[in-house]
Parts: C-alpha cells; structure tokens; sequence
C-alpha cells in the first residue's frame, strides 16, 4: 500500500499570518515538526493532527487527507 498523508498545512498557516514558529509554539511542539509535516517527510501522530485542527477551527480531513496511488 503506498498510502501518503497530503495537506494543506502551509496554506493554512499563510492564511493565518503565522510563522512556523508561531504556530509550534501556538499547539507545544517543535518548529522542525511544522516544517517536517509541511514538507510531508513527517505524518503527524493523531494528537499533533487533532491540535492543529483545533487550532484552525477545521475538520482534521480539512488539514490532511489521503492520497492512495492509483497505479494498484
């Protein structure tokens, strides 16, 4: 299964006028986390997931999503 976690993390955040920084400190994690899930080298755990969803006020599925390879 080549399953991958897409997201729109770094629209959200431009939305918003934050700093990666900003938005680490903002749920109580790490600015590489913010950049490591923007850049999809990183899926976050649930609990990461559900924080920034709370944050932005969004549906988790509005922040992440999947995108299963078709070529199965």
């Amino acid at each position: 299964m080549d399953d991958q976690v897409l997201n729109t993390l770094p629209a959200f955040r431009a939305q918003h006028g934050l700093s990666q920084q900003e938005l680490a400190d903002a749920i109580g994690v790490s600015r590489k986390t913010i950049s490591t899930v923007e850049t999809r080298r990183f899926t976050p755990s649930v609990v990461i997931a559900l924080k920034l969803a709370s944050y932005f006020n969004v549906p988790v599925e509005e922040l992440f999503s999947l995108a299963s390879d078709s070529a199965s």
